[in-house]
């Protein structure tokens, strides 16, 4: 890795590979900052933006088998 993507990567270029953002956070001794930020279950936009994408009502199925 070379001194302009450090640079690259301090500045929150995005288009950094996350490879060197995990090689620095390893170095660092702060790869669970990582795990954390890849956890979707704490990823409160992203779970806002899947609720987003529900449909706004689901209707049963009509069956013969329904009373």
């Amino acid at each position: 890795m070379g001194l302009n993507t450090l640079r690259r990567l301090e500045r929150g270029d995005p288009k950094v590979a996350l490879e060197y953002l995990a090689r620095v956070l390893h170095v660092l001794g702060e790869s669970g900052r990582l795990e954390s930020l890849l956890d979707t279950a704490t990823d409160e936009t992203g779970l806002v933006m899947m609720d987003e994408q529900l449909p706004a009502r689901v209707r049963a199925r009509k069956t013969a088998w329904a009373l």
